[in-house]
């Protein structure tokens, strides 16, 4: 369990400093049922419940009497985060608290409002600097709920780290440090062998770069298990190749595998768990980028399902290395199949970053995923596999064209694209995902986000139990 995180039945020597939080609308109940020297307090200050304000009530020592938080009109439902962000050290218990934001929702507010990146600082890491500690609410399982938030950091770590020191090499270390924890296997298949082990189109994407491309290929738990796999495209930096990015365009790209990083991120959730699943986690790690190797507008390649590909653009590449990936994983047929990616544009215009689409034909998994995003506050939205444009997705020349020439729904066509490669797994679904938060909220500061894992986890825990 997380050391921000003390057990309810623990006598600890100091006396926690109650958490309350408050509604604007509910500002006159809620002072009404403080003692009233608190809240005449509150009311000479002008505190009116604003959301973020954070007041400090005096007490008769060194610590406050009392922190607490306004909600406003109580939009965010990770709010509570402000209160580990901003408070000083010490012990803290959770107090009167609207019903929706209690529990192990105050629980992991309080631990995401403690993350921070700081590698590249000379102090202030996380592991350096002292945190504040909150004393779990009662019931809340606390190993769950650092489970989860763990989780979150390492996806949030691996995309916060620039591409000069998390390139396919380095992803790759990631991954086995995460493997050897919990006792997987893990094979690589790396440069020119991807060729002779029919990955042709991972090795066309990473071939013009000094970094070489492989596939990661993570094996935990028995066959005796349903069949779990988890796909994340790797594209560790994304110069657009010959279709060039702009300056603005690149940068941001090292977040190009953010797909990688969540799906990481989601196996340490089920592997920490002992989750009675075999999970298979699989990375097509490259770094699409400009030199005489490159591959152009115009090839057309052979993937290792055998369907051939025009290359429309060759800054789609994304769901050019996640084909092959995804080619292999389907010939399990795995009960469930999961796509990450930090795919289009088009998905971020229909839904922006705070709310990434999914596609799927499952209707099960789809009102699953829709019940458990709103129930962990990790939102999710369906958009539709829209079978009436799957003719964008044919090409003149070949059998497919990774970039059509449809300027209209590129989420969708990005989705039907890939489903052309999934024909014998019945239950998956792709997720179109920023990995990035760009407007920062309490316990998502700007930068790396772990979008759909912790909805995800709660599906597959839901489906297939809890322990081993």
């Amino acid at each position: 369990m997380l050391s921000i995180f003390v057990d309810a039945n623990t006598s600890p020597a100091e006396k926690p400093v109650p958490l309350h939080a408050v509604l604007g609308k509910e500002l006159d109940r809620f002072l009404s049922g403080l003692p009233a020297a608190e809240a005449r307090w509150l009311k000479a200050t002008g505190f009116a419940a604003k959301d973020g304000a954070l007041a400090l009530v005096p007490g008769e020592g060194e610590a406050p009497a009392a922190a607490i938080l306004g909600l406003g009109a109580g939009r965010d439902p990770h709010a509570l985060a402000h209160f580990s962000e901003r408070l000083p050290p010490g012990l803290y218990l959770l107090g009167d608290v609207p019903a929706a934001y209690a529990g192990a929702r105050a629980a992991y507010a309080w631990a995401i409002g403690t993350y921070s990146f700081d590698r590249y600082r000379a102090s202030n890491g996380r592991s350096k600097k002292e945190r504040p500690r909150l004393v779990l609410p009662p019931g809340v399982d606390g190993e769950r709920v650092s489970r989860l938030a763990e989780g979150v950091f390492f996806a949030r770590d691996l995309v916060n780290t620039p591409a000069n020191d998390m390139g396919p090499g380095e992803l790759e270390a990631a991954a086995r440090a995460l493997a050897t924890r919990f006792g997987a296997k893990v094979e690589t298949i790396e440069g020119d062998a991807l060729i002779a082990r029919n990955y042709p189109m991972i090795h066309a994407v990473g071939r013009a770069s000094v970094r070489a491309p492989r596939l990661i290929d993570i094996v935990w738990g028995t066959d005796a298990h349903p069949k779990v796999t988890l796909v994340g495209k790797g594209v560790c930096f994304d110069t657009g190749g010959l279709d060039l990015k702009n300056s603005a365009g690149m940068l941001t790209m090292k977040k190009d595998m953010g797909g990688a990083a969540c799906v990481l991120g989601l196996a340490q959730m089920i592997m920490d768990a002992r989750l009675p699943v075999r999970l298979r986690v699989m990375i097509p790690a490259a770094e699409n980028s400009v030199s005489g190797s490159s591959y152009r507008p115009g090839d057309v390649l052979t993937s290792r399902k055998g369907l051939t590909v025009e290359i429309g653009n060759t800054d789609a590449e994304g769901r050019v290395v996640l084909a092959d990936a995804l080619a292999e994983a389907d010939t399990e047929s795995p009960a469930l199949l999961f796509c990450l990616a930090t795919l289009t544009g088009a998905a971020r215009a229909a839904t922006g970053m705070e709310l990434p689409p999914f596609f799927t034909d499952d209707e099960s998994i789809a009102s699953g995923l829709m019940r458990h995003g709103t129930e962990e506050h990790d939102p999710l939205w369906r958009l539709p596999l829209w079978r009436s444009y799957e003719p964008a997705v044919d090409s003149t020349i070949a059998d497919v064209n990774n970039a059509p020439e449809y300027s209209l729904a590129g989420a969708i066509t990005a989705a039907l694209f890939i489903n052309r490669f999934i024909t014998k797994t019945q239950s998956w679904a792709h997720f179109d995902i920023p990995a990035w938060t760009d407007r920062p909220k309490p316990g998502r500061r700007k930068g790396a986000e772990a979008n759909a894992i912790r909805a995800l986890y709660a599906l597959i825990e839901e489906r297939y139990g809890k322990t081993a």
